[in-house]
């Protein structure tokens, strides 16, 4: 509750009766996740529309590109009022995840509350289990992986 980003709705959206939903769930762990992931969808957008278009509609593929360069460092997400809710993330064509921390929330009965500080997964065991994954999916499609060749920029 918090965070800029949460503040900044309250005041702007909420306090203006245009919030679309309760007010109460501002902040709150669902409504952070789905904030959080439009964040991710205009930024990678954003970051296309720089590269290719400069303000104008991007093609599907430039968006793609965007989605797979993002470079949200720490000042980046603090300017768009993020700070304390997620860690910088940096995507590419290898690595979709782009981050590899988290946070537990614990429901008290009442509301969400951070129960841990960030944790950083073990790639040695998420990887092979990514990997697996997509094989799977990739088979299931009749569909082969990307070259690295693809990833060139």
């Amino acid at each position: 509750m918090n965070a800029p980003v949460v503040k900044e709705i309250l005041e702007k959206v909420h306090a203006k009766g245009q919030g679309t939903g309760p007010k109460e769930e501002v902040g709150q762990v669902l409504y952070m996740r789905g904030l959080m992931s439009a964040m991710l969808a205009v930024e990678g957008a954003r970051a296309a529309q720089e590269r290719f278009a400069k303000g104008k509609r991007i093609t599907g593929e430039q968006a793609r590109w965007g989605y797979e360069n993002l470079n949200l460092t720490q000042a980046k997400l603090d300017a768009l009022g993020f700070k304390g809710v997620m860690r910088p993330i940096s995507t590419s064509c290898a690595d979709h995840r782009g981050a590899t921390w988290a946070r537990v929330h614990t429901w008290d009965g009442n509301k969400w509350n951070f129960s841990s500080d960030w944790y950083q997964s073990d790639d040695s065991i998420i990887k092979p289990l990514i990997k697996s994954s997509a094989d799977k999916y990739l088979g299931e499609k009749k569909q082969s992986r990307r070259e690295p060749k693809d990833c060139q920029s």
